[in-house]
């Protein structure tokens, strides 16, 4: 275990590397402070973010206008600062996720429905968690796998440090960290009647993808959910863990497993997917991540949103 620690440190010892290695100490000192001023330093990190970061604050503005067009400029604006304050406190998350203590979170949430991940375990034939970018995700993943063990699905990182650190993190806390691209091994657990953890909300471009409704805009929408599902027998439960209002931690939501999925075709599952997600981004729409460009891939002819 010594050999294999020298080898880990050794391998990013270069001064390119450092001021990374000081923002992961950073992140490591705020997972042990009281939990009510992780989350103020979380609020005062996305007020500077907003400020600092003007394209990601453009680009949740237009997905603010494109998604909300019933709010006006002024309400428009006071949702953006509360995204902003959300997505600083899911850096503090995130730092939970991969370095926090499982005794304190275990006093941090409550988990409604978990009859139905068991009932759909009963199946035999795998089971996908479908979830979506929340700014709550990563330390939801953690919370949830205090409970119930899974496997991850993941986006590699560019950075090698911060890939590294990441895959560190989350081999201790998970059961494996599958690449995205590695659907082999995604389905071979789903075929061991494993669970796995899937967020299809992004916007991954024009293969394996449809283009369906969210919030009335049309978003090139991953068809995967369906063909994973249709090739294992997977049964697909829906898990979405929420931030609650100030000190009061987290609520993990499983709802039933999705009936008659998949469906006859791709497109209807992709639409399916969508609306189940817009109903729980209304129910916390400053959680959800608008920092993304969900509408960057245009039906032809369409010009991006983005500019």
């Amino acid at each position: 275990m010594r050999a294999e620690s020298s080898s880990w440190w050794s391998s990013y010892r270069q001064p390119r590397f450092w001021p990374l290695w000081a923002l992961f100490g950073l992140l490591w000192l705020l997972t042990r402070l009281p939990f009510g001023l992780q989350m103020r330093i979380g609020r005062v990190i996305g007020g500077l973010t907003r400020r600092l970061a003007r394209r990601r604050r453009e680009i949740a503005q237009t997905n603010l206008r494109l998604c909300f067009p019933e709010l006006d400029a002024a309400q428009r604006q006071r949702l953006l600062a509360q995204h902003f304050c959300a997505l600083g406190q899911g850096v503090v998350e995130t730092a939970l996720c991969w370095w926090g203590r499982d005794a304190t979170l275990r006093a941090r949430y409550q988990l409604v429905g978990e009859r139905h991940l068991q009932a759909a375990r009963q199946r035999g034939r795998g089971v996908i968690l479908l979830s979506a970018h929340f700014t709550t995700l990563e330390l939801g993943g953690r919370l949830l796998a205090l409970t119930q063990p899974f496997h991850v699905l993941y986006r590699r990182h560019k950075n090698p440090l911060f890939e590294a650190v990441m895959q560190r993190a989350r081999q201790r806390r998970f059961q494996s960290a599958i690449a995205r691209e590695n659907t082999r091994a995604l389905l071979g657990r789903l075929r061991e009647n494993q669970v796995v953890w899937y967020a299809p909300d992004q916007n991954h471009g024009g293969d394996h993808s449809v283009f369906a409704p969210f919030f009335g805009v049309s978003a090139a929408t991953l068809t995967t959910t369906s063909r994973l599902a249709r090739l294992s027998g997977a049964a697909v439960v829906p898990f979405f863990p929420l931030r609650l209002p100030r000190t009061q931690g987290y609520i993990l939501v499983l709802c039933p497993a999705l009936e008659d999925f998949p469906g006859p075709d791709p497109q209807s599952d992709a639409a399916r997917i969508n609306r189940l997600i817009e109903s729980v981004v209304l129910e916390a729409p400053e959680q959800y991540l608008w920092v993304h460009r969900r509408f960057k891939t245009r039906p032809a002819g369409e010009p991006s949103p983005y500019g």
